[in-house]
């Protein structure tokens, strides 16, 4: 249970990360931060500051969707110790899509997401083979 618990904090921490990087290049780019209105002054930002912002809403997405496949899991009522080597992996590709979509390395970042993807559809597909 604490590997889920952790691994749910990590990765609702991870989009706020993106959100001080995309800070960062707003700064750096544009010379301030607006704060009243944080959204519309991120559409101004171009490289790898567009790129913060855009993994910053994949991670939003990809908590969404792990959320869900463990929240399936634990109705199943399957032990969730048994998931926690899962859990670690996708855990660690999400940490590392996070530079490597800012970073534009777009192969590796593409395999980091189908592998998290594939991780959460098998914790689906354990959870629906338990009922």
């Amino acid at each position: 249970m604490n590997t889920v618990i952790l691994s749910l904090l990590i990765l609702s921490l991870l989009p706020l990360i993106c959100a001080w990087t995309a800070g960062f290049y707003r700064q750096k780019q544009l010379g301030s931060v607006d704060n009243k209105e944080p959204r519309l002054q991120s559409l101004q930002l171009t490289g790898a500051g567009a790129r913060a912002v855009a993994a910053q809403s994949n991670t939003w997405e990809a908590l969404g969707v792990y959320s869900a496949a463990i929240l399936a899991v634990f109705i199943s009522g399957i032990d969730l110790q048994s998931i926690s080597t899962p859990i670690m992996v996708f855990v660690a590709l999400r940490v590392a899509y996070i530079p490597l979509y800012i970073g534009n390395i777009d192969k590796l970042r593409s395999l980091s997401f189908i592998a998290g993807l594939g991780i959460c559809i098998y914790l689906f597909y354990i959870a629906l083979s338990a009922g």
